[in-house]
């Protein structure tokens, strides 16, 4: 959009940039910058407009994406082009990715490379790799704590070794997904370090009080993140001798996106890691980054203008580079994350869909999908050229995310539901077959998450314990079912690394004190090989979990219809235990998949009068794309087996 007020001061900010960028060819950046400038412009005069440094910090912004744009391969500009022309191509139902832990993966990232062809063969071509920034060794939150932004940590390799597997991803046409972590930085970063000597420039880059006063009026509307490991949202420095935001851990310092020079600084670092060959840029924490007092500092309207501002910037100078939102927030608000009253995605592209994974997980406690089926109505709409993210498990722990409005339409007291929740993963429920431990449990509210791995939450662990033959193959159909709604929901599933093998949790973190107080570890164990090589002995556990998940990606990539482009129906059937949906090709009439989940450990019955009704058979049967054969109704209905799914087209 052209704006004379904007333009005039874009024509004195290029008049202003150093000789060698002003002459450099920059054909497709300065139509890039014209284009998305007035937004830019706009945006950072909401946030910033007051300050009698305006223009100056205009200019660093401006010379800022210049000078990342010139440090760009010809090979990533050539996919900028391809990826402007094909601005859909993320969409796609081809993209299946896995995240995972470099170096408890293949120890470093050399290793990583030589075990593509293991990722390959599940048909995994989207690879997240949990953090490799440097961080301190005992204070490092899982990679999460950075001490420099631009240094990987020598124990995964170097950045050579980071160019070379993103090289090495685009010649087997699979995507590179790295984390930055936005909101804080670790408490021995080089600002933090400056700001303990007594910097009042670097101070500015975080928040810090001289005393209480301040702090306790933040505490009054600020929750508490790790109540049980790291209470109050402030820790005093000794060193300092002042207070400082910390609402993560007490050795993550929050940056203060007040002031420009944050927001600048972190532009520059997520284009930095766009040079290095990363397709996808997971932005941590993104619902934390504005703090105002007297509100939870969760969510602000700052928070989605930040977004925008880094998304317009990212689209001048490495327009083919995408976001992740990593907003863990109730269902109301994730979709905020692609943005707000717009048609496509103006902050991220694309945005954990955690209510989905919740909704899951209740129903394998529950073996019924009366609340999967309630909290999908209530999912939000996402964007045209947006989508989610659809996991059953993470490096994470499990929240229970859903909304209260939800839970009492399906039946269920809020509070009791959740306690019934947390108690059956955490193995106090009677009979329950889960071996999962609360994390974060808050002793004021009552309120807790789940660790655990995938496979011991679903019961294998207890199964192989007692070895219940009958209880290890409901395991093993769990994983499969829950891996089958992902596959189809629409969107991007993304599996975890042990999870095509059944990975049970590990204690063996224990050992080492710097993880010894977060039993979210258990679910980031070393990769076992010998365990994974079992995947082609026919009839192991390794076999069953593997060869199912392989089939079903292997099939999802073959089916346009399960590209996301807003075409999933949900259908209300009168069988509490069964979640059935429909995607649509919007085009085509003909081309449409049905999906029948039984969520339930014994045989249900489904009538086809309603299916009928949308179209579905009409004739004698239909074909079950993931078993091959042909499914057929008797006496106007189906008799679906225990935890089973179904891909049905006629």
């Amino acid at each position: 959009m052209y704006e004379q007020a904007s333009h005039a001061l874009l024509n004195e900010i290029l008049i202003e940039l150093k000789f060698e960028i002003g002459n450099a060819h920059l054909r497709h950046f300065y139509t890039r910058l014209g284009a998305n400038f007035y937004a830019i412009h706009s945006l950072f005069n909401r946030l910033y407009g007051e300050r009698p440094d305006f223009k100056k910090q205009m200019v660093k912004l401006v010379e800022t994406l210049v000078r990342r744009y010139i440090e760009r391969t010809p090979t990533l500009r050539k996919s900028d082009l391809a990826r402007e022309r094909d601005y859909n191509w993320f969409l796609s139902q081809e993209w299946v990715g896995m995240a995972l832990y470099c170096d408890r993966f293949a120890d470093n990232l050399q290793g990583l490379r030589t075990h593509l062809p293991y990722l390959q063969e599940l048909g995994i071509n989207l690879l997240h790799i949990m953090p490799m920034l440097d961080c301190p060794p005992d204070k490092s939150d899982g990679g999460y704590a950075v001490r420099d932004f631009r240094r990987i940590d020598p124990h995964f390799g170097t950045l050579r070794d980071v160019t070379a597997l993103g090289s090495a991803l685009r010649k087997r046409d699979m995507l590179l997904v790295l984390d930055v972590v936005v909101n804080h930085t670790s408490d021995e970063h080089e600002w933090a370090q400056q700001a303990r000597a007594g910097d009042k420039k670097y101070q500015d880059y975080y928040f810090v009080f001289d005393d209480r006063e301040t702090p306790d009026i933040y505490e009054q509307t600020m929750p508490e993140i790790f109540p049980e490991t790291a209470a109050g949202n402030f820790t005093w420095d000794e060193e300092m001798g002042k207070w400082v935001m910390t609402v993560f851990n007490n050795y993550q310092w929050d940056l203060n996106y007040h002031n420009p020079s944050v927001l600048i600084e972190m532009i520059d670092i997520i284009l930095y890691w766009a040079n290095k060959g990363a397709d996808i840029l997971r932005l941590d924490a993104v619902a934390f980054l504005w703090k105002k007092i007297g509100s939870v500092c969760q969510n602000e309207r700052e928070a989605h203008l930040l977004l925008q501002l880094m998304k317009d910037c990212c689209q001048v100078t490495a327009p083919g580079v995408l976001f992740i939102a990593e907003a863990i927030v109730a269902p109301g608000e994730i979709a905020k994350y692609f943005g707000e009253d717009a048609i496509n995605a103006k902050e991220c592209e694309i945005a954990y869909n955690a209510t989905l994974m919740a909704l899951l997980w209740d129903a394998v406690a529950t073996k019924n999908a009366v609340l999967l089926n309630q909290g999908i109505k209530s999912l939000p709409h996402k964007l045209e050229r947006a989508t989610w993210l659809n996991y059953v498990r993470c490096h994470d722990d499990i929240g229970l995310g859903f909304g209260d409005s939800d839970i009492r339409a399906s039946g269920y007291d809020p509070a009791r539901h959740r306690r019934f929740l947390i108690d059956y993963f955490t193995g106090r429920f009677p009979s329950s077959p889960a071996r999962g431990l609360p994390f974060g449990e808050n002793p004021k509210t009552g309120d807790s998450r789940i660790s655990g791995s995938l496979a011991s939450l679903v019961g294998l662990e207890s199964a192989l314990e007692s070895r219940n033959e009958e209880a290890i193959t409901a395991a093993i159909k769990t994983i499969a079912l829950l891996h089958s709604v992902i596959l189809s929901f629409g969107g991007i599933p993304l599996l975890y690394y042990g999870d095509a093998i059944g990975t049970l949790n590990s204690l063996a973190y224990l050992a080492d004190p710097a993880k010894a107080n977060d039993n979210r570890w258990m679910n980031r164990s070393h990769f076992d090989w010998n365990k994974a090589n079992r995947r082609h002995e026919n009839g192991s556990v390794e076999q069953r979990i593997f060869s199912a998940l392989k089939q079903m990606i292997a099939l999802r990539k073959e089916i346009t219809v399960l590209a996301d482009f807003d075409n999933r129906e949900l259908l209300a059937v009168e069988n509490p235990h069964l979640l059935v949906f429909t995607r649509n090709d919007p085009h085509n009439f003909n081309n449409h998949v049905l999906v029948i989940c039984n969520l339930n450990d014994a045989p249900q019955t489904l009538p086809i009068g309603n299916l009928r009704a949308h179209g579905y058979f009409l004739q004698e049967c239909m074909k079950d794309l993931i078993s091959g054969s042909c499914i057929e109704a008797e006496n106007d209905a189906l008799i679906l087996p225990p935890l089973s799914y179904h891909w049905l087209t006629d």
